[in-house]
């Protein structure tokens, strides 16, 4: 779904009536939507029990992709991505918890970089299975796809998926820290999107408020929401997930921008720029196991920092493109934007899980994806921002080409500059190897599936 819809993009914006800024936000609201849920429902499945609350989720993401896909407006559309991002984040902030309380320090890279090989294998069939579809069938098929696949998911987790008692059963839920946490993530988020408007600087303005109040309540709740001493004394913990929000602020919205370039600048058809767009991924889900299986021998905080610097030379490479720039030059800097990615994805996954106590998997999981979420707002806000500076409120077939490439190339400079800031963030992280012990409980066995 993630990488199928940038595809769709411009085929919307024509059916539904969408300009270029319009479009940012079929992919923005989901992205908002699911990180202002995640460290809640990551809280939630600590609770109740993981396996619950991802079924649940599954079932929820399913009910959005029936919506979208009858969407008969541009916000009917937009309404139908806010529900599927409560269902995904769900999914998120389970999965990878899942996965860490079953398999332990030795082999826990290796579990995650396999689940990051299959995510990015999903990236990688999504342009290309969404441009056959966009075109053959018309942009609602990636939508309708959907709803197979997530019910066959549903009913697997169900069934075969082995039970996961909640590791913090009694605890009651933080009604006064999710208030405070949510008013911060919306403010500061939706702020980012809204920019330059005055109305932006003021909700950026409200959710910093919310944050000092935020750590203020979680400092003296004996059952916090957030758990602000993990920022504030574990240095690992929280550089890793400073290097992640850099990281993903600077590539998540390539795929958006190139997909617009492909396409209206280039010419090329919608399945074409699905199989052009594959390079990424593809790259992705081949490095990512190999990058797991280091992560458990050489320390994250050099391998993922050598990623993050291939990153910014992408980002170079694509800064550099122009209306009259080829489909080679576009490909080159996939490859090497989904090499810095597929390799530092696992290893940064495996220095935060491997950071904190077995009983925090959930917390620490969901709160990785939600700086992930936030870094991928923040890229779609920056881009957003440029496109309505330098291209203005205009449908997408009255773009002039040059102004376009003249965007994307300020907003790519842009982002190379925030992983570059990133490189710093990794590398100040620490050792995660010598103190991986003192955080680890207990051994799991990986067949328990507890």
């Amino acid at each position: 779904m993630g990488s199928s819809v940038n595809v769709a993009l411009p085929r919307i914006g024509a059916d539904l009536a969408m300009n270029a800024v319009e479009l940012a936000w079929v992919a923005t609201a989901f992205l908002l939507t699911s990180a202002l849920l995640l460290v809640p429902m990551g809280r939630l499945a600590d609770m109740r029990g993981r396996k619950l609350i991802l079924t649940i989720g599954v079932g929820i993401y399913v009910v959005g992709s029936i919506i979208a896909s009858i969407a008969w407006s541009g916000p009917v559309l937009i309404f139908a991505r806010v529900v599927q991002g409560s269902g995904g984040s769900m999914l998120a902030a389970t999965s990878v918890a899942i996965l860490s309380s079953t398999y332990g320090p030795g082999e826990r890279g290796r579990a995650l970089g396999i689940n990051a090989a299959s995510l990015y294998s999903g990236l990688s069939l999504g342009p290309a299975v969404g441009g056959i579809l966009t075109q053959a069938l018309g942009w609602r098929a990636v939508f309708y796809v959907n709803i197979p696949l997530g019910l066959t998911l549903f009913f697997a987790a169900w069934h075969f998926l082995p039970h996961q008692a909640p590791s913090s059963p009694g605890a009651r839920f933080d009604l006064k820290g999710l208030g405070a946490y949510t008013i911060f993530l919306l403010g500061v988020m939706y702020g980012v999107t809204l920019l330059p408007d005055a109305l932006g600087y003021a909700s950026i303005a409200a959710g910093l408020v919310a944050l000092a109040m935020l750590i203020q309540v979680e400092r003296v709740s004996p059952g916090p929401l957030v758990d602000v001493h993990l920022f504030r004394h574990n240095i690992t913990f929280a550089l890793s997930n400073l290097a992640a929000l850099l990281s993903y602020m600077a590539t998540y919205a390539a795929g958006f921008l190139l997909s617009l370039y492909l396409q209206m600048v280039t010419g090329l058809s919608p399945r074409t720029a699905g199989f052009v767009l594959i390079a990424m991924p593809a790259v992705q889900a081949f490095v990512s196991p190999l990058a797991g299986r280091l992560s458990d021998r050489a320390e994250p905080r050099f391998l993922a920092s050598l990623c993050m610097a291939l990153t910014v030379a992408a980002l170079l490479v694509l800064s550099r493109l122009t209306s009259g720039s080829t489909v080679v030059h576009v490909i080159v800097g996939l490859l090497i934007l989904g090499l810095g990615v597929g390799l530092f994805s696992s290893p940064n996954t495996n220095a935060v899980m491997s950071s904190v106590a077995s009983r925090q998997f959930g917390l620490a999981a969901a709160t990785l994806s939600t700086v992930r979420q936030m870094g991928m707002v923040f890229s779609m806000g920056i881009a957003t921002l440029v496109l309505g500076a330098m291209v203005g409120q205009v449908e997408l077939g009255l773009t002039d080409p040059d102004d376009l490439a003249a965007a994307m190339r300020v907003i790519f400079v842009i982002c190379s500059i925030s992983c570059s800031i990133g490189i710093l963030a990794s590398l100040a992280r620490g050792q995660v190897h010598s103190t991986t012990l003192q955080y680890e409980e207990r051994p799991h066995n990986p067949r328990s599936g507890v």
